[in-house]
This record gives structure tokens, sequence and C-alpha cells, in this order.
């Protein structure tokens, strides 16, 4: 199994989705993309995920993300599904593609298996695993929870905003960082260099070894 991470481009798949045949590429782009696996269609966890993924949906298209489901069943089963969790999301549509992957290739070839669990006839099926992709078809941060952990949609979201805010400034978001709050000032970039590019200032934590690397700004 290719070992697809950050940093990796891609694979323009031709993938089959409840919203058509395309190729991944063609539909990343310019923009940011979340691809996010599920174990399989009507399991109570994919269910409870992709129902706040389609609550949440405006709020990725505000950021300028699309999203990209996957599942290993096909795409009458995922049409199925769709009415379950429209339900349960208390009317949220499902506005995303769900790629079906019957064959299990796809999940392959995106380092989506799931080394433990297998289906009721013992095949591999998909961690929930999760590629942010932006752009320029590069993968920014990948995520895999096993089957029986759900993700947390809040942190996937706080998780795009850095990615966003990262590369458009020489910064990087400090522990527990959320929108509205101090982000630190890159190591490489020297103080002279900062005052330059962050004209509205910094402060340099006080630490005991006397270097002054932890420098934090509002960009």
């Amino acid at each position: 199994m290719p070992g697809l991470t950050i940093g990796d481009t891609l694979p323009n798949l031709e993938v089959d989705t409840t919203c058509g045949k395309f190729m991944l590429h063609d539909f990343v782009g310019q923009e940011w993309v979340i691809l996010f696996s599920h174990p399989g269609d009507f399991t109570p966890v994919c269910t409870t995920e992709l129902a706040k993924v389609a609550a949440y949906t405006e709020r990725f298209e505000e950021r300028g993300v699309k999203l990209l489901g996957l599942s290993c069943d096909d795409i009458q089963s995922h049409n199925n599904w769709i009415k379950d969790i429209e339900s349960y999301s208390g009317g949220c549509k499902v506005k995303f593609p769900i790629i079906a992957d019957p064959k299990r290739e796809i999940i392959k070839e995106l380092n989506m298996v799931d080394p433990d669990e297998k289906d009721a006839t013992g095949k591999q099926v998909p961690s929930r695993a999760l590629h942010v992709v932006s752009g320029d078809k590069k993968i920014k941060l990948s995520i895999q929870y096993p089957a029986t952990i759900g993700r947390n949609v809040d942190e996937i979201l706080r998780a795009v905003d850095a990615l966003q805010k990262v590369a458009n400034h020489k910064v990087a978001t400090p522990v527990n960082w959320k929108p509205g709050e101090a982000v630190v000032i890159h190591p490489g970039v020297s103080n002279n260099q900062a005052k330059e590019m962050f004209p509205q200032g910094y402060s340099t934590a006080e630490l005991p070894s006397g270097n002054d690397y932890l420098r934090f700004t509002n960009v």
C-alpha cells in the first residue's frame, strides 16, 4: 500500500461518485479539498460523521473548501444511505459527492485502508482517513483514525483555518490555536525581517535559555 501522506501529490484517479464521474485533479482545480473516507454505508459512526459534515458544509464553503467523501459501497447504496444521513442531520443536505469503491482499489491508492477491520465478506475496509489537498494537488494535512473512532469536525475546520493562515503568512500556529488568536513567527524569520513583515508588532516570550525564538503576533 502506498504511503500517501503530507507533501505527496494526490493521484489523479478517475472516480465514480454520487455526482458523476470525474478525475480527482479536475475536482480539486485551484481550490482546497477535504477528501475523507468511511468504512461503510449504513454504519453508525459514519452516519453521524457525514451528518455533521453536511451540517458544516457552508462553513467549509466560506473558506473555499470543497468536500469529497468515499465509501466502498456502490452508488445506489450511497444514494439510499444519504436519505438516512439527511434525516439524522435534521434536514441538512449532502451536497458533496461520495466516491464508490466496491473493488477496494481507490482506498489502496489513497492510503485509506484499515489494517484491522474487515467487512462481512472478509474484505478490507477504509480507515477513517482524511486528506486536505490544496490547489497545487499536494496533501497538506493527513489524519487517520481507526474505524471505531469518530472524527471531530470542529478540529478539521480549525486545521483548515490554520493551514490557510500559514499558507498566507510566514507564521505557524501554536498549541490549541483558534482563529483570531496570536500566531508564532516562523523561526527562519530574523528579528529585523519580522519588524518589516509584521508592522503591527510582535511580542517575545522570555525563556530560561535566553533565546528569542518564541515570538507572537496577530495577522
